[in-house]
């Protein structure tokens, strides 16, 4: 809803990833080029479930197209938790962020996943998850989204396709090998 993202990333561990990630924030006007480090704290492994705990940072150059900013470009970066519980029916994650981009911007964001399997697949069928994500942004024009989608996986393709309540649309694709 706040923004159009892409995120590469490697991972050098079961616990830590490194990547590039760039962010165009449509409100205000401005790109982020950052290196992101994402490193998982703890892992919860139940017979029927798992949690997971993380931390993510980044650091890099934020540009402003906005014209009283000049073309202004800032030394930027975030720093922020997730945290996420599956079982094969059910889903809920939490992820918050602090953003610095100097005079460009800076803001606090934080969102909330609910998710529902319709029904239970084998390891290797199609998946289908029916969710909702509830965004918050304090310092945003329009503070709160509410985005109902739908998540579908196979393999190493996850997609998810949805709008929020004022029709604005999500998408998001992730290919993991």
């Amino acid at each position: 809803n706040y923004k159009n993202s892409i995120h590469t990333h490697y991972s050098l561990s079961s616990k830590t990833s490194v990547g590039y990630r760039f962010e165009y924030f449509r409100e205000n006007e401005y790109s982020l080029n950052a290196l992101q480090i994402n490193r998982l704290l703890k892992r919860w492994n139940e017979p029927n479930s798992q949690a997971n705990l993380y931390i993510k940072a980044a650091i890099g150059n934020a540009n402003s197209h906005k014209k009283k900013f000049n073309e202004k470009s800032s030394l930027a970066g975030f720093l922020g938790f997730s945290g996420d519980w599956e079982s094969q029916r059910y889903f809920v994650s939490y992820d918050n962020r602090y953003n610095e981009a100097g005079e460009i911007d800076s803001f606090y964001q934080q969102s909330l996943r609910f998710g529902i399997a319709p029904y239970i697949g084998d390891y290797g069928d199609l998946h289908t998850w029916l969710m909702v994500k509830l965004e918050h942004i304090p310092e945003a024009h329009q503070n709160f989204s509410l985005t109902p989608h739908i998540r579908i996986f196979k393999g190493f393709h996850l997609l998810e396709v949805g709008a929020n309540l004022k029709r604005k649309v999500m998408l998001n694709y992730i290919y993991r090998y």
